[in-house]
């Protein structure tokens, strides 16, 4: 996943011109609370809402991007989150939020410790729906996390057989199964990321680490001793790849393989609970967040640097978007015609995508090295993702009638 913004400036003006501007567009809601984003900031206009669906408008004016939370009572877990608010953003986040006290903040460079963290309250008793509508919502709900399971049960296994094959020295094996390990976690990732530290430790680049202070492990930790850099290689940040890095000793490999191993186990213990649930408005928040990440991490060839399989976690990415759109499509349509056009608008601007990622291979047969897309390439997919998102990101005030 990607977590911060790039240092280099080759890196930054690729990010700038390729950014996610589908979602940007900011609506006329009066109900809207305004929330100025700043470097150091986190100014939520009025510090209580009534239940149900409640849209935030977020403003970034600081320098870099920036990430706005809603977390529960006890300002661990995360209810709802934007993610890649890039600077001079405006975007509207819808949550449904239940009555209870909660705390907003927000992340500069979307690492480190929260920002400007409020009390925020919610009072009253959530907004009724129609039996008929709340038979859908339930159907969409029951739908996504048993999609949401599926992916994890398949997800497990073949952690098991990557991490097999990268502690037994295995390193063309290893390689081999790489990408496609990773497709089960790329086409879930918001959820995963809601689980606290889970993300860090299975999917931190080596920036996003040393940004947070923490151990780097993990997939890309993983991948950078199958590909190992060379004298003169640069991280995807613009260092120096080999400063304060050297290749796993066979017992740190044993180490890593392990510790990935036991936090995916841990995921999937954890979605596979009873208790384990996501609400209605995390399914087509889910699925921008999923374009966002591909906006900012896998048009630009940051997420898998060394590897070069950046197409595989984008169709993964656009694969789940396409799930949890397909959940919540029904909803949609119920809302009348301004819904089925939504619905259709956002059908068609699928095909589109999925036909321009089709050019340059399949998750089932693989993808051409990212290295090896022209700039004509990389903006061709960019302007794919960026006419999906504009109408995918109405889907959430539609679908929660807002």
């Amino acid at each position: 996943m990607n977590r911060r913004a790039l240092a280099t400036s080759v890196a930054v003006t690729a990010l700038t011109a390729l950014t996610l501007t589908g979602c940007v567009a900011k609506s006329d809601l009066a109900s809207a609370i305004d929330v100025a984003i700043t470097d150091d900031g986190c100014a939520v206009a009025t510090p209580t809402a009534t239940a149900g669906a409640v849209t935030f408008a977020l403003a970034n004016t600081g320098t870099d991007v920036n990430e706005f939370e809603i977390l529960a009572e006890d300002q661990l877990r995360i209810v709802g989150e934007k993610e890649n608010v890039t600077p001079g953003q405006k975007v509207d986040f819808v949550a449904q939020l239940e009555p209870g006290t909660y705390y907003t903040a927000c992340k500069f460079q979307q690492v480190g410790a929260p920002v400007g963290l409020a009390e925020f309250t919610v009072t009253g008793e959530a907004s009724a729906v129609s039996a008929d509508e709340q038979e859908l919502a339930d159907q969409a709900v029951t739908e996504y996390l048993a999609y949401v399971r599926s992916q994890v049960g398949e997800l497990l296994p073949q952690v098991e057989a990557f991490a097999a094959a990268y502690a037994a020295g295995d390193d063309e094996t290893a390689r081999a199964l790489f990408a496609s390990t990773r497709v089960s976690y790329e086409r879930i990732e918001p959820t995963a990321e809601a689980f606290g530290d889970l993300d860090p430790k299975i999917d931190f680049r080596e920036v996003d680490a040393v940004a947070d202070g923490i151990d780097w492990t993990g997939f890309h930790r993983i991948e950078k001793d199958l590909w190992a850099p060379v004298a003169g290689d640069l991280n995807s940040d613009g260092q120096d790849a080999l400063a304060g890095w050297a290749p796993s000793t066979p017992e740190q490999r044993q180490a890593f393989a392990d510790g990935l191993v036991a936090d995916v186990t841990e995921l999937h213990e954890l979605v596979t609970d009873p208790s384990f649930s996501v609400s209605l408005a995390d399914i087509p928040n889910g699925a921008i967040a999923l374009l966002d990440e591909v906006a900012a991490g896998k048009i630009t060839g940051e997420e898998d640097w060394w590897s070069g399989t950046d197409l595989t976690d984008f169709a993964a990415n656009v694969q789940g978007a396409g799930v949890a759109f397909g959940a919540v499509r029904a909803l949609a349509e119920s809302k009348g015609d301004e819904g089925t056009a939504l619905a259709a608008d956002i059908d068609g601007q699928f095909a589109a995508l999925e036909a321009e990622l089709a050019s340059f291979g399949s998750i089932e047969t693989g993808f051409v090295d990212y290295a090896t897309l022209t700039d004509a390439d990389k903006k061709a997919l960019s302007d794919a993702v960026n006419a999906l998102a504009e109408p995918l990101s109405q889907l959430t005030a539609t679908v929660l009638g807002v």
